[in-house]
């Protein structure tokens, strides 16, 4: 079993996490102005990187909250995880 260091619950059993995605997107200032290739391109293009990656995910089945972390997506292992809105440690 996968256990995921919440930082608001402490390390929880994978099952209780949902993925939300590539971390560290920042959303465009005015979505209205973008055409649909640009709208396009941050909705759907993503890296896929080997090795360390930072992604956000939601405590689903616990408090509920989203939150960042750094995972090695070779092993699988998560380095640490960090609340939304704080630095990356």
């Amino acid at each position: 079993m996968l256990l995921i260091p919440c930082p608001y619950c402490g390390p929880r059993p994978e099952l209780e996490f949902a993925y939300g995605g590539e971390g560290g997107i920042a959303r465009p200032a005015d979505p209205a102005a973008l055409d649909d290739d640009a709208w396009g391109a941050f909705l759907y293009h993503r890296s896929n990187p080997r090795g360390m990656h930072v992604e956000r995910w939601r405590h689903v089945h616990g408090c509920g909250r989203f939150f960042n972390a750094r995972r090695d997506t070779v092993t699988d292992l998560f380095a640490c995880s960090w609340k939304v809105g704080e630095a990356a440690p």
